[in-house]
């Protein structure tokens, strides 16, 4: 039996800074992405948004009667909220209030699968809860009985358990991150040793919900969950691909971006996304179909400036083209793909040839029999197009990477 969503309005300040109409959209989709419907919106154009309750008495009043009559258990807000906001909202709208920062990470905490993913999790929700905590819970907050000043006067239980919650979250937020530094120097050695065996590293960045993980699918035969859903793939999947020109490389699918990601997040995810900074091309996948690309790609652009990847070369691809008859390419040199009908992967994959021709070179050589055993870096790392055994020697035409290439040079024919 499905469970049903709980029914959300959506409230938000439109104070000009950027497309409220496209924001209120992707908040909606979001909430669909943590089990919530969206059943109302509530937008008020403002100057600035209001310091102790976001937006005005009037509107909120008017907010409070919706959650009322559409059945509403929570008013989610297209902003990040202070916990003071946080906490006079819900006296206020007499329903559970939580802002865009809070829906984002509590679909990553149920999406999360890796240990590592959890942990990022947890570290971003204890450091965006960590300044809110005297506003998050009036039980937090509330002064305890006992001394009315001067000499005798004792603190609070309320304001004791408040520093109590303080310590313990800066402590839990230290040992995350002692063990998420662990975590980063076994993948550092894990990478190190892929950099030895020379194994380029292809990314799919972008958008959420783009279709990567379909994408790579559909490159790889790889089985990673597809969802038409904001943040169905969280942790990073490494599948391998196999060029035309028969160079094998690892095809990592990274989180997806969206608008306004707050900055917490992306330093907590930066781990999870640094597969982007340590790749040898980087695929900035965006939706054809959507009239945003433009803005997609400026916030894939966003993030990957963040991670210092300016000088990895990249390869803008327009997915779901099967979509749209004629999509405008904003990028002359982007390619045209459909993960479902199989359009344009195969230019994909020769454009990815191309940028990494420099790491294979194609061969002819005739080995000895008693030097069979130098085959051994074309059988494993490269691919044999050819094998003939004649009385001098078995005759090999194949693909070998350039850095094996000194161990053919004796024996090229």
């Amino acid at each position: 039996m499905t469970e049903e969503p709980i029914k959300v309005v959506l409230f938000a300040a439109d104070c000009g800074g950027y497309d409220i109409e496209r924001s209120m959209e992707e908040l909606a989709a979001l909430a669909q992405a943590n089990g919530m419907e969206a059943v109302a919106e509530v937008v008020q154009k403002r100057e600035t948004p209001e310091a102790a309750t976001f937006l005005g008495e009037g509107r909120l009043a008017e907010g409070r009667m919706l959650c009322i009559n559409l059945g509403a258990e929570c008013a989610v807000f297209d902003a990040e909220l202070s916990g003071s906001q946080i906490r006079n909202l819900e006296e206020l709208l007499e329903v559970q209030v939580i802002d865009r920062t809070m829906l984002i990470l509590e679909i990553f905490a149920s999406r999360a699968v890796t240990n590592e993913g959890k942990l990022q999790t947890e570290l971003a929700t204890l450091q965006y809860r960590l300044p809110r905590l005297a506003g998050l819970g009036a039980s937090l907050s509330r002064q305890g009985g006992g001394g009315g000043g001067g000499a005798g006067a004792r603190r609070g239980a309320g304001e004791s358990k408040l520093e109590y919650d303080r310590r313990h979250v800066r402590r839990r937020i230290d040992a995350l991150r002692e063990r998420l530094e662990e975590l980063e120097r076994r993948r550092a050695e894990t990478r190190k040793s892929r950099e030895k065996s020379g194994v380029p590293v292809v990314a799919l960045v972008g958008y959420t919900n783009v279709g990567k993980s379909s994408l790579l699918n559909r490159l790889c035969g790889a089985q990673v969950l597809e969802a038409d859903m904001l943040f169905a793939t969280l942790d990073p999947t490494a599948r391998r691909l196999t060029l035309p020109s028969g160079l094998a490389c690892v095809a990592v699918d990274t989180v997806g971006f969206v608008s306004r990601l707050p900055h917490n997040l992306v330093q907590a995810f930066k781990s999870t996304l640094e597969e982007a900074a340590f790749a040898d091309v980087i695929l900035k996948v965006c939706d054809a179909s959507d009239p945003e690309t433009a803005a997609q790609l400026a916030v894939t652009d966003d993030v990957l400036g963040e991670l210092g990847c300016g000088d990895i070369p990249q390869i803008v691809v327009y997915n779901k083209c099967d979509r749209v008859e004629n999509a405008a390419l904003f990028d002359t040199s982007a390619v045209r793909t459909s993960a479902v009908t199989g359009e344009g992967l195969d230019a994909l994959l020769a454009r990815l040839d191309a940028a990494l021709a420099g790491r294979v070179r194609r061969i002819a050589v005739l080995l000895p029999y008693d030097k069979l055993g130098e085959a051994t870096p074309m059988r494993e790392n490269g691919t044999v197009l050819t094998e003939e055994y004649r009385p001098e020697g078995v005759y090999l035409e194949g693909i070998v990477k350039t850095m094996d290439l000194h161990r053919f040079t004796p024996y090229l024919v």
